[in-house]
């Protein structure tokens, strides 16, 4: 599946539609179970708060995943992600309730680069913080 996106047609500025994720308590348990990290952070309290966080934390690399889900959405080809990186700035902290947290995600094409490629910044935010920093992927687009 190629990328539905003409190179031509983008524009540096050009905003991605927003993506708004929710994180609970039963998505970090699947998450578990799917990546293998049962990191006691993500699921016990009284381990978390004994090493210093506010609660119960989502993994890095689910937050990191769904703030790309927002580029391969719009792209319309996960593998028209040629690069992606982020650096963690702010831990998503899912309380014990019903509503859980929610990750927030905005991205805008940063940079038109050779070989119809382009650079998207993403702007990832929970309860108000951001909580990825330096979030870019090349993205090749047709």
């Amino acid at each position: 599946m190629a990328a539905k996106i003409a190179y031509e047609d983008v524009e540096v500025g050009t905003e991605l539609p927003a993506g708004t994720f929710p994180v609970t308590r039963a998505t970090l348990v699947q998450y578990a179970g799917a990546s293998g990290d049962f990191n006691p952070i993500h699921w016990n309290e009284t381990f978390a708060t004994q090493v210093g966080l506010p609660d119960v934390i989502a993994h890095g690399m689910l937050t990191m995943a769904e703030a790309a889900r927002v580029v391969t959405d719009w792209v319309g080809d996960p593998g028209a992600v040629v690069e992606y990186g982020v650096r963690f700035t702010k831990p998503v902290v899912v309380p014990n309730d019903d509503q859980g947290a929610v990750i927030e995600v905005s991205g805008k094409v940063a940079a038109k680069l050779e070989d119809n490629r382009v650079r998207v910044d993403l702007t990832a935010v929970s309860a108000g913080q951001k909580v990825l920093g330096m979030s870019r992927a090349v993205v090749r687009l047709a």
